[in-house]
C-alpha cells in the first residue's frame, strides 16, 4: 500500500497549508488589512517549503496534477449549479451592467498578450535571449483567464509544441496575478470607500470580515439535504454528479480522438482540440446540458445548488494553493527579471483600462472597475472578494451582473479561446497577433454603443479620486 501514498500525501500537504494560511492570516494584523486569502498564504508557505526541499519525497510536479483537476472540478461544479431564482437577473440593467463586464474582461484579454508578446519580444532582441514571445503572451491565460487556463494552455503550448517552460511560466504568471489583485486592488477599494463614491454607504470592513472566520454562532450555511442519511449523505451524492459528468467527459473524449486522429482542417489540428488537456472545455459542455435536462425533467429538487457552490469554492481554494506550490523555484529565477518586467506592464495597463473603462459605465462605475481588475488579475472569486469591499452585502446589481457576464465571456470569446489559443505555436507571428488586437480593439470600439444612454453620467467615472490613483 505504501505507494498509494504518494498522490494522498500530496493532497494532504495541500489542504494542511491552507488551514495554515487560514490561522497565520487570523494571527497577524497585516495580513488581515491587506485581505489576502488563505489560498494564497498557504500555497506561498508550501512553495518556500518546497524550494528549500524541506519537504522530502515532493516537489512541484506532484501538484501540477492536482492543481489541473480542481480547476476543472471548479469549472464543472459551477456549469452543473442551476441559474439564479433572482427574478431581477433578466432586467436589462443587469443584462447591459454584465455586457460592460464582459466588454472590458474581452479587451483586457488581447490587450495582456499583445503587450506580454511585445515585451518578452524586445528582451530577446536587445539580450539576444530565445525565451519566446509566446510566453510573454501567456501572461494573459495567468491573469485575465486565471491558474487553471494558464496551466492548460501551458501544459498544450509545452507537450505538444515544444515551448519550453510554458507550463511553469503560465503557473507562476497566475500566482503572481493573485498577488497583484490584492496588492493594487484593495488600496484602490480602501480610496474609493473613504471618498464616498460608492453606492452601498453600509459597506464597512467588520472584524470578521478581516479575520477571516466567523465568531461563534455568527456562521451560517443555506445548504439544504437532498438524500436521506440513512441511504447516502447529500455531499457524496453532489459529488457523484460530478464523478458522472468526469466520466461522460472522459468517453467523449476517448471516442472524438479516434474520429478526429489526423484530420487538421484550414491547419486547425483537431487532435489537440480534443485532447484531454483541454477536458474543462469540453467538461463545461457536459455539466450545461446535464443541468438543461436536470432543469427540463424537473429534477431540480435533487441538487442542491448551495452545495454545489461550496463545491466550488473548495476546489478554487484548492487550485490556488496548487498552482503556487506547483512553481519551480529554479523556472523562476532564471525568468524573474523578464517575468516581472511583462507583469508590471500588464498589471499597469489593465489598471488603466478597468478604472477608467468601468467608470465610464455610470453610477456604478467604481464598483464595476474594481471587479473588473479582480476578475482581470485573478479570478471572478477574486472580483467578488474586491467588489465585496465597495458593497459589503453585495446591495447593488454589480455580483448579479457577474452571473450574466461568466456566460457571456465564454460565448463571445469561444474563437480566440477555443480554436487560436490551443494551437498558437502552430501559427504565424502576424496571424496571432491579429486574432488578438481584434480581441482588444472591437470591445472598446463597441463602448460608444453601451453609453448612449448614459451621456449624463459620464462625467461621473472621470471625477472619481480625480481619475487617479
Amino acid at each position: 500500500m505504501d505507494g498509494t501514498f504518494q498522490g494522498v500525501i500530496a493532497f494532504a500537504l495541500m489542504a494542511l497549508m491552507l488551514v495554515l494560511g487560514g490561522v497565520i492570516r487570523r494571527q497577524i494584523p497585516f495580513l488581515q488589512n491587506s485581505l489576502v486569502p488563505a489560498s494564497i498564504l498557504g500555497g506561498s508557505i508550501g512553495f518556500v517549503l518546497l524550494s528549500f526541499d524541506l519537504l522530502p519525497g515532493y516537489g512541484p510536479n506532484d501538484f501540477n496534477a492536482l492543481t489541473f483537476h480542481f480547476f476543472t472540478l471548479s469549472f464543472m461544479s459551477l456549469c452543473l449549479t442551476g441559474s439564479s431564482k433572482d427574478k431581477k437577473l433578466a432586467g436589462d440593467s443587469i443584462v447591459k451592467g454584465g455586457l460592460w463586464l464582459t466588454l472590458i474582461w474581452t479587451a483586457s484579454l488581447g490587450l495582456q498578450a499583445l503587450i506580454g508578446y511585445g515585451i518578452i519580444y524586445a528582451y530577446d532582441s536587445v539580450r539576444g535571449s530565445q525565451i519566446g514571445p509566446l510566453l510573454g503572451a501567456l501572461i494573459t491565460h495567468g491573469f485575465t483567464q486565471g491558474p487553471g487556463q494558464a496551466l492548460t494552455f501551458g501544459g498544450i503550448w509545452e507537450n505538444d509544441y515544444g515551448l519550453v517552460n510554458a507550463t511553469q511560466v503560465g503557473l507562476i504568471y497566475a500566482s503572481l496575478g493573485f498577488l497583484v489583485a490584492f496588492l493594487v486592488g484593495v488600496p484602490a477599494a480602501r480610496r474609493v470607500i473613504r471618498s464616498g463614491k460608492n453606492l452601498n454607504k453600509k459597506s464597512a470592513i467588520d472584524d470578521e470580515f478581516l479575520l477571516g472566520y466567523f465568531h461563534n454562532g455568527a456562521g451560517k450555511t443555506e445548504t439544504r439535504l437532498v438524500t436521506h442519511s440513512a441511504n447516502m449523505d447529500s455531499l457524496a451524492w453532489h459529488i457523484g454528479l460530478l464523478g458522472l459528468a468526469y466520466m461522460l467527459t472522459h468517453f467523449w473524449l476517448v471516442v472524438m480522438q479516434g474520429v478526429v486522429a489526423g484530420k487538421e482542417p484550414l491547419g486547425i489540428s483537431l487532435s489537440v482540440l480534443f485532447s484531454h488537456n483541454m477536458f474543462f472545455v469540453h467538461g463545461l459542455g457536459i455539466c450545461v446540458l446535464m443541468r438543461w435536462i436536470i432543469d427540463y425533467k424537473k429534477w431540480g429538487h435533487f441538487v442542491d445548488d448551495e452545495s454545489l457552490k461550496r463545491l466550488t469554492g473548495a476546489s478554487v481554494d484548492f487550485m490556488v494553493v496548487g498552482t503556487i506550490m506547483s512553481i519551480s523555484f529554479s523556472v523562476l529565477y532564471a525568468l524573474i527579471v523578464p517575468i516581472l518586467l511583462v507583469t508590471i506592464a500588464v498589471t499597469a495597463a489593465t489598471f488603466f483600462l478597468c478604472w477608467y473603462v468601468g467608470n465610464w459605465s455610470g453610477k456604478l462605475g467604481p464598483e464595476r472597475a474594481l471587479t473588473s481588475f479582480g476578475c482581470c488579475t485573478g479570478s471572478t472569486g477574486t472580483g467578488l472578494l474586491l467588489l465585496r469591499l465597495l458593497d459589503a452585502d453585495f446591495s447593488t446589481s454589480v455580483a448579479k451582473e457577474l452571473a450574466f457576464f461568466n456566460l457571456a465571456i465564454v460565448v463571445v470569446n469561444t474563437p480566440i479561446l477555443f480554436i487560436v489559443t490551443p494551437i498558437a505555436p502552430s501559427l504565424s507571428p502576424s496571424t496571432y497577433l491579429m486574432a488578438f488586437a481584434a480581441t482588444a480593439v472591437i470591445p472598446l470600439v463597441l463602448i460608444p454603443l453601451l453609453m448612449m444612454k448614459k451621456s449624463s453620467v459620464r462625467g461621473s467615472g472621470r471625477a472619481v479620486l480625480g481619475g487617479k490613483l
